[in-house]
């Protein structure tokens, strides 16, 4: 396991400015830590189109999905993913992970989909420590209603802007930093 220390930086540069001369100092002096890459301007640009998008599309997909079915994207969410499993059940632990909540919040709107007649929780049979979430008849009808007007939004603000290899190279992209960012150093 890495140590994490705060660090200081020791010489400022200006966003976007390469600074291979700064130096990075544990906070509180000690031995000096790793210099600090500062992003390129071409990296800076990509950064903050990326903050851009990871902040502007999922708020688009909520406002689209309350207007016009009632729910939340990740809501939402939950209905795609236990209807592409087996027999549409999964355990909470592998929904939390599709949706990529945590257990609390997935418990939390679990319950109120549980009150809307859209899914159903149990013991495992195979290992009672773990939940198993069910969808229901209604649940499948709720998606089946909800699934054209998100598609049509999903549509419009991706994938009609997009070349057929502009997609394939997002969905490399997107996979790469899914996959980073899941790392255990992020964890």
């Amino acid at each position: 396991m890495v140590e994490k220390r705060p660090v200081k930086r020791t010489r400022s540069a200006p966003a976007g400015e390469h600074s291979p001369g700064a130096q990075a100092e544990p906070a509180g002096g000690g031995e000096a830590a790793e210099p600090i890459r500062w992003l390129t301007e071409e990296e800076l640009h990509a950064w903050m189109a990326l903050a851009g998008m990871v902040t502007k599309l999922p708020a688009a997909m909520d406002r689209q999905l309350q207007r016009d079915a009632g729910l939340t994207h990740f809501e939402y969410q939950v209905l795609v993913g236990l209807s592409r499993a087996p027999e549409r059940t999964l355990r909470m632990s592998e929904l939390a992970d599709f949706t990529g909540g945590q257990l609390p919040r997935l418990s939390q709107v679990a319950t109120r989909m549980e009150r809307r007649g859209w899914l159903t929780r149990r013991p495992d049979p195979t290992d009672g420590r773990y939940t198993l979430a069910c969808l229901t008849d209604a649940g499948t009808a709720k998606l089946e209603v909800s699934a054209p007007g998100h598609v049509t939004a999903v549509r419009h603000l991706i994938f009609d802007s997009l070349s057929p290899t502009q997609v394939r190279q997002m969905t490399q992209i997107a996979r790469r930093i899914a996959q980073a960012a899941g790392s255990a150093e992020f964890r």
